[in-house]
């Protein structure tokens, strides 16, 4: 919804291409510095002027703790952000950052009004805050629980993207077939993220069209706890060798998707070298089913009775079915798993509040790059990164992927990421499952929904027209 109405500096395009949009241009006059030129004749949605110092206000957002950023660690590196001209920011690293630059066509880019965000204070985002952005749409009304309204901005500045619908309603749907009946009785024109299952039920519906669109998002079982028996890196590649990872692609995605042995998808390999591509994707272990491979390590890590907690959430088929696919796994190799279900906000938690993975030993995730990027992926994974929940280290993966962030040339760089690919698929610190296409529905009185990822930062609304 966000990325209807509010607008990052950068825009993420549904090919994962980078272009201008809050900041008309960028440079990079040195290693540490990035300067962005702002837009100018853009309007916020109460019709103030967008200006050089709303944009120093949102991106010092991210660095006061106060605010406790999700997008903190894009900025990790900065040291200062400030206005040096009419309609200029320049940015400052403590050292090179390729990846910086890279995230702001995301939500680490986002420009809101600083007039709003002071006068809102902790309400800003909320029900009774609201947003005050520069998107195609604005945000007009919040049923809490219910839904969310957005309005057509007349006063948009993008020409090729002005809204061609007056409105845009988000219903809220936790029930899975809810979702589905709706779409299949037309009451709702489309969704994201449909479940696999569901495609035969809304092909034959007549309602619309199910589609697929690109990816950056892979399956895969989360280590959160290194402490306990999947420390041992073979007992790790044991419960992967045991799993049986296309029934799970034919059981929860109905055979959409393939099984993958890495934590990236090609889509975001669009800069790299046909050398890094190779050493990414080809060159790696490929984790064949081996029962008989899987039990001899298990043995020889004295694992044998070992009980595993895996935490999972009546979010989706793919989620029961994967934590039922790893209970057997580990059982047919002599581990045990105990399966803990929680509420989907509860399982929202293992991702932001260390305190809840506590005793969780694995938890699944579709976990998605912000950027065309691949090193993203890697980015997280360091030592000490927030999202590295099981606490991984490894000083050689370090190394590799500090240099590729120092590294500014897109081939030379995917080289060293497709190095750390190499080692994230030698160490496991997740497991990785599979991969498959973006699945949503567009309703039949609707047309111009483009199929990709890029719909977490991409005006996407804007496009969809009547049929």
């Amino acid at each position: 919804m966000l990325a209807n109405v509010c607008e990052s500096l950068l825009r993420l395009n549904p090919d994962f291409s980078l272009t201008p949009s809050l900041a008309e241009s960028f440079e990079h006059p040195t290693p540490e510095t990035w300067v962005y030129d702002i837009r100018q004749g853009v309007t916020f949605h109460d019709g103030t002027p967008l200006t050089a110092a709303d944009v120093v206000a949102s991106m010092s957002r991210h660095l006061d703790p106060a605010v406790g950023s999700s997008w903190f660690s894009v900025y990790q590196n900065v040291v200062d952000i400030s206005q040096t001209g009419d309609h200029q920011v320049t940015v400052t690293m403590s050292g090179p950052d390729s990846q910086f630059n890279l995230s702001m066509g995301g939500s680490a880019g986002v420009i809101e009004s600083a007039a709003t965000l002071a006068e809102k204070g902790a309400d800003y985002g909320n029900s009774t805050g609201g947003v005050n952005c520069t998107g195609p749409f604005s945000f007009t009304g919040w049923e809490s629980g219910e839904s969310i309204t957005l309005t057509r901005y007349d006063d948009y500045w993008d020409d090729a993207l002005k809204a061609r619908s007056g409105e845009v309603r988000f219903v809220f749907m936790g029930d899975s077939t809810a979702r589905v009946n709706a779409l299949k009785s037309g009451s709702v024109d489309g969704s994201w993220m449909i479940p696999i299952e569901a495609v035969p039920q809304l092909e034959a519906s007549g309602k619309g069209d199910p589609l697929f669109g690109a990816s950056t998002a892979v399956g895969n079982l989360v280590i959160s706890d290194l402490d306990g028996p999947l420390g041992d890196l073979r007992v790790r590649k044991a419960l992967l060798l045991a799993m049986d990872r296309d029934g799970i692609v034919q059981a929860a995605a109905r055979g959409v998707g393939e099984v993958t042995d890495v934590f990236t998808t090609e889509a975001v390999w669009r800069a790299a070298s046909d050398a890094a591509r190779t050493a990414a994707f080809d060159d790696v272990t490929h984790y064949e089913q081996n029962l008989e491979e899987a039990k001899k390590l298990i043995a020889e890590a004295g694992a044998e009775g070992a009980e595993l907690t895996y935490v999972t959430a009546p979010i989706g088929n793919d989620f029961a079915v994967i934590s039922q696919a790893t209970a057997a796994a580990a059982q047919s190799i002599g581990l045990k798993v105990n399966i803990e279900s929680v509420s989907p906000a509860a399982y929202t938690a293992l991702f932001s509040d260390p305190s809840a993975r506590e005793g969780v030993d694995l938890f699944y995730t579709s976990w998605y790059l912000s950027s065309p990027d691949a090193l993203e992926m890697y980015s997280v994974l360091r030592t000490g990164e927030f999202s590295n929940y099981g606490g991984w280290s490894d000083p050689e993966f370090d190394e590799v992927v500090s240099q590729a962030i120092a590294t500014d040339d897109p081939a030379a760089r995917s080289e060293l990421t497709a190095k750390a690919q190499q080692i994230a698929n030698a160490e496991l610190p997740w497991l990785p499952i599979s991969t498959g296409p973006l699945p949503l529905f567009q309703g039949e009185r609707i047309t111009g929904v483009s199929p990709s990822m890029a719909f977490l930062y991409y005006p996407w609304a804007a496009e969809i027209g009547a049929r």
